[in-house]
């Protein structure tokens, strides 16, 4: 079973920018692709970008892309989210997940990280 901690969050005015991470440890990476959520106060929980490990092929939310961006560092089992241009409707808990290849549900959530971006 592979576990995951977000970290990176914080406060940031708007246009800022924040990069989370998402460390991995446990079952292998490899074996799983990997996708940031995010969930802003009573609203649902939202895909904001993914990557599927074993082959490097990211996904990105379509009005996200410019702002965001997903990386990997295979070295460290760490995936990155790189916000840009940051505005308070970005404001959200953000999760990690992991998900089996081929599974329809997510083997693993981190605890979340909070982003707040004041105007």
């Amino acid at each position: 079973q592979v576990q995951l901690v977000e970290s990176g969050g914080g406060s940031v005015q708007a246009g800022g920018s924040l990069r989370l991470s998402c460390a991995t440890s446990g079952d292998a990476i490899f074996n799983y692709d990997m996708s940031w959520f995010r969930q802003a106060p009573g609203k649902e929980r939202e895909l904001v970008a993914s990557i599927m490990w074993s082959v490097s092929r990211t996904y990105v939310k379509e009005n996200l892309k410019g702002r965001f961006r997903l990386s990997r560092d295979s070295a460290k089992n760490t995936m990155y989210l790189q916000m840009n241009s940051l505005t308070p409707e970005d404001t959200a808990v953000y999760y990690c997940a992991a998900q089996s290849r081929g599974a329809s549900d997510f083997a693993a959530w981190g605890q979340g990280t909070q982003v707040t971006v004041s105007s």
